[in-house]
C-alpha cells in the first residue's frame, strides 16, 4: 500500500510540473491589431467627395432624372428637367446655353417654375423679353468653382454678373439672399447645380 501510495504521489506531481511549464495561451488583451483596426483616421479637413449627394425636399419632384444629369453639361441638363422649364427657356433667350455647357467648374442656383410664377406677370414677361436684362439675371445665378454645401456655409459669392450673393445656413439647410435651397448638391458634367424657390435680382 505505500509503495501504491508513492506512485500516486508521483504521478500528480509530474502532472502540476507539465502544467505550470506549458505556454500560456495568448490574452485579448496582448493580441496585435488586425488590418481593418490599421487603417488611418479619416482626417475632418479631408476635400468634400466630387459626387454631388442631392438634398432637400424638392429633389423628390426631378429624382428620377438626377442620375441622368450626371453626364450633360449643365445648360442641356437644366432642359432635361421640366421643373427648370423656365429657366432653361430663359437661359435659351439670353444666348447662355452655350457658355454654361462650355464652363468649367461653375456653380448654377437654378429657380424652379414656382419661383418664376411667383414673379408678377407683367413683371416676368418684361424680364423674359429683355435680352440684356435676362442675361444680367441668369449670369447673376452663376459662380466659379462646384461647391458642395460645406463651401457654401455663410459664404460670399462672387457672381459671373459681377455682383455678389450671400449664403446663410449650412448642411441642408441653406439660403441664398432670400431664396431657400429646395434641392441642391445635383451633379453634372461640369456644373453643381442648386435648385431654388425665388429668383435672385442683381441690384
Amino acid at each position: 500500500m505505500l509503495l501504491a501510495a508513492g506512485l500516486a504521489f508521483a504521478t500528480t506531481m509530474s502532472g502540476v510540473a507539465g502544467a505550470s511549464t506549458s505556454s500560456p495561451g495568448p490574452s485579448p488583451e496582448s493580441s496585435p491589431p488586425s488590418s481593418s483596426d490599421m487603417s488611418p483616421p479619416v482626417s475632418p479637413d479631408m476635400s468634400p467627395s466630387p459626387e454631388g449627394s442631392p438634398f432637400g425636399a424638392g429633389c423628390a419632384r426631378i429624382r428620377e432624372r438626377i442620375a441622368d444629369l450626371a453626364d450633360q453639361p449643365v445648360g442641356t441638363a437644366i432642359s432635361e428637367v421640366p421643373e427648370l422649364s423656365t429657366l432653361a427657356d430663359a437661359v435659351q433667350r439670353a444666348g447662355l446655353a452655350d457658355r454654361l455647357n462650355t464652363a468649367k467648374d461653375i456653380t448654377v442656383f437654378a429657380p424652379d417654375n414656382a419661383a418664376f410664377e411667383a414673379l408678377p406677370q407683367e413683371k416676368r414677361d418684361a424680364v423674359m423679353a429683355d435680352k440684356e436684362l435676362l442675361t444680367r439675371i441668369v449670369s447673376y445665378h452663376v459662380v466659379e468653382g462646384k461647391k458642395s454645401p460645406a463651401h457654401l456655409e455663410n459664404a460670399t459669392l462672387k457672381t459671373l454678373q459681377g455682383q455678389e450673393l450671400r449664403v446663410k445656413g449650412s448642411g441642408d439647410d441653406l439660403t441664398v439672399n432670400d431664396a431657400k435651397v429646395v434641392c441642391g448638391d445635383i451633379p453634372t458634367a461640369n456644373a453643381t447645380v442648386y435648385v431654388l424657390d425665388k429668383v435672385l435680382m442683381p441690384q
